[in-house]
C-alpha cells in the first residue's frame, strides 16, 4: 500500500523517513533500537525521492524505511550484538542481506535490539537494556489487565516481546518501520513475532545468505523477516533471497520472486497437526485457539489430519547440545586482538585473553560457552555431540515421513503462552526460559524447514497470540499462500497505541480489522 503511495506521489520516501524517525523518537521507551542511522537514512530517502521523479524506482521496496538486527553487520553503522564484546565496533561491509535491501532502494533507519549474542528468548539480557512489547501500552492491554496499583501499570506492568530478535518486532509492531531483520536459530524470529503481533518468517535454510550475520548455530542460523502482513513477507523474501557466492551454504538455483495468490479454495490442502506439539505448559487459551484454527481450515473445505513426529520430545535437549557446542567454537574469535573489546589487563597474552572473555561477555555467553566446550571435550565428544547429531536426523526425518505422507503444511502454536510480565519473566534463567520458549520452534531450525508465524488472535490479557505454520523444504510459496489465507480468514486486530499521537498513527493505518476470538 505504501509503495503504491510513493509511486502515486502521495507520500515522498522522505517525509516517510521523517514520519519513522519521529515515531521512533516518541516510542523510545520501548527500547527497540541500539543505533538510529539519521542522517544516513535522510541520504538514502532523498536518494529515493529522485529516483521516483525521474520514474526510476528500484522496485517496490524503493524508499521504503527498514529496521535491521544489531547481529548483521552494516558498513558505517556500529554493529554490536548488544555485547560490550563488540560496543563501537563499525563494520568495514554489509550483510548481503542488507546490501540486497539497500540495492532495492530499502531505507535502513537504524539497527535493532536484542539478547546479546541473539542468546536469549525475551530481548531481556542485553547490555543495552531490555526490550518492552509495544503492546503492553496498548489499549487493549491496558483495558483487559489489572494492575495493584496506577505506579505499577507503567513501571512494571509492561510485557517482554519475546527472542531474540524482540526490537525488530517491536520496531514493526509499533509502525517505527515497515520490515526489520531478525535472526532465526531456535525460533528467534517467530518468537518475538508472536508476542508482539506481526508476522515472523524464517525461510528454509540456504535460501537467504548468511555472510555478514554474525554467527550464533552456524548450521541453523537463518536470516528471519518481520512484517504486518504475508504478502509484505513474501515481497522481502523476493528480494533477499537466491544464492550467494559468498555463503557456500546457498542454493545455487536461482529464486524467481512470486507475487501470492488470493486462495479461495482450500480443499486440496492437507494440514497436519502434530500430536507431539501438546506440549507441557502450553496454556488452555492457545490449545483452545489451535483447536479453532484446525477448525477453520476443515469447515473450508481442506483435510486436517493428526500426525505423529516422535522425535520431537528430544529436540530441545538435542539442540541444547548442539547449540552451545557450536556456540563455544564461534566465540572463540573474540580474543581481543583483531576487534572489538580488549581489556588492559597485559601480564600476558593468556591473562588478556581471560580477561577480555571476562569482560565482554555477559553470564549466558559464558555459561554457554563452558557447557559448549565441555560437550566438546575429547571423552564427551561421542556421548553428547555426535549422538545429538543422530538424533537431529531422526527429527529431520520425521518431517519428511510427514510430507511423503501427503501432508502440505503443519499447523502448530508458535509459543505455550502469550507474552509474560518482564517481573515474572527475569525470575527464572536464562537456560531455563529458552527451553521453555524454543520448544515449539527449534524443530524446524533442526529439520531446517520454512516457517512462520502468523497473528491469530488477541488473549484474555488483550495480548497477541500467533499460531505457526512450518512447509515442505524450499517450497515457501505454497506456506506463505497458506499463510495469506488463513491471515484473511482471521483478521487480526491493528494494535491501538495510545502513546503514538493519531496524526502519526494514521499515516500506517491497516485494513485489518475485528477479532478471530
Amino acid at each position: 500500500q505504501v509503495s503504491a503511495a510513493l509511486k502515486e506521489g502521495r507520500v515522498t520516501p522522505t517525509e516517510l523517513c521523517q514520519q519513522c524517525l519521529s515515531l521512533i523518537k516518541s516510542t523510545k521507551f520501548l527500547n527497540a533500537y541500539i543505533t538510529i542511522a539519521e542522517e544516513t537514512a535522510l541520504k538514502q530517502a532523498e536518494a529515493s525521492e529522485e529516483r521516483y521523479k525521474r520514474g526510476q524506482p528500484l522496485g517496490v521496496l524503493d524508499g521504503i524505511p527498514i529496521a535491521v538486527k544489531d547481529n548483521f553487520n552494516t558498513a558505517g553503522i556500529e554493529t554490536t550484538c548488544a555485547s560490550n564484546m563488540l560496543r563501537g565496533y563499525i563494520s568495514p561491509y554489509n550483510a548481503t542481506v542488507v546490501q540486497k535491501l539497500l540495492d532495492q532502494g530499502a531505507v535502513l533507519l537504524g539497527k535493532t535490539n536484542l539478547d546479546e549474542f541473539a542468546m536469549g528468548s525475551g530481548s531481556t539480557d542485553g547490555v543495552f537494556g531490555p526490550v518492552r512489547n509495544p503492546w503492553s501500552y496498548s489499549r487493549q492491554y491496558k483495558e483487559n489487565s489489572v494492575p495493584k496499583s496506577h505506579s505499577e501499570d507503567k513501571e512494571s506492568n509492561w510485557v517482554i516481546t519475546g527472542g531474540s530478535s524482540g526490537g525488530s518486532a517491536a520496531a514493526v509492531s509499533s509502525f517505527t518501520c515497515f520490515a526489520a531483520l531478525g535472526s532465526d536459530t531456535g525460533g528467534s524470529t517467530r518468537n518475538p513475532a508472536a508476542h508482539c503481533g506481526v508476522v515472523g518468517l524464517k525461510p528454509t535454510y540456504g535460501l537467504i545468505s548468511r555472510h555478514g550475520l554474525i554467527p550464533l548455530v552456524n548450521s541453523m542460523d537463518v536470516p528471519g523477516i518481520l512484517t504486518r502482513c504475508v504478502d509484505d513477507a513474501a515481497v522481502v523474501l523476493g528480494s533477499l533471497a537466491g544464492h550467494d557466492p559468498k555463503d557456500s551454504t546457498t542454493i545455487q538455483d536461482n529464486f524467481k520472486p512470486f507475487e501470492l495468490p488470493n486462495l479461495t479454495d482450500v480443499s486440496k490442502l492437507s494440514i497436519g497437526i502434530p500430536k507431539e506439539y501438546h506440549a507441557p505448559g502450553l496454556s488452555g487459551e492457545i490449545l483452545a485457539l489451535w483447536s479453532k484454527a484446525a477448525d477453520l481450515f476443515r469447515n473450508a473445505g481442506a483435510k486436517v489430519v493428526e500426525v505423529s513426529l516422535p522425535h520431537t520430545r528430544y529436540s530441545i535437549v538435542c539442540y541444547h547440545v548442539l547449540c552451545t557446542a557450536e556456540v563455544a567454537s564461534n566465540m572463540a574469535r573474540f580474543d581481543g586482538l583483531e576487534y572489538g573489546h580488549r581489556s588492559e589487563m597485559n601480564e600476558s597474552t593468556e591473562s588478556m585473553y581471560a580477561a577480555t572473555r571476562r569482560e565482554g561477555f555477559n553470564d549466558v555467553v559464558r555459561g554457554r560457552i563452558l557447557s559448549g566446550n565441555y560437550f566438546l571435550l575429547k571423552q564427551n565428544y561421542e556421548k553428547y555431540f555426535v549422538k545429538a547429531q543422530k538424533v537431529r536426523r531422526l527429527i529431520a526425518n520425521d518431517f519428511v515421513k510427514v510430507f511423503r505422507s501427503g501432508v502440505d503444511v503443519l499447523l502448530t502454536p508458535t509459543t505455550l503462552t502469550d507474552a509474560a510480565p518482564y517481573r515474572e519473566f527475569i525470575k527464572e534463567d536464562n537456560r531455563t526460559r529458552s527451553a521453555q520458549n524454543d520448544i515449539l520452534t527449534q524443530a524446524a531450525n533442526m529439520a531446517g524447514l520454512p516457517a512462520i508465524n502468523v497473528p491469530t488472535a488477541l488473549s484474555e490479557r488483550g495480548l497477541p497470540v500467533g499460531l505457526q505454520f512450518i512447509g515442505r523444504s524450499f517450497q515457501e510459496q505454497q506456506l506463505l499462500t497458506v499463510a495469506k489465507w488463513f491471515e484473511k480468514q482471521v483478521r487480526f486486530p491493528m494494535i491501538q497505541l495510545e502513546e503514538v499521537k493519531k496524526h502519526d498513527r494514521d499515516v500506517f493505518q491497516h485494513e485489518k480489522s475485528a477479532s478471530f476470538s
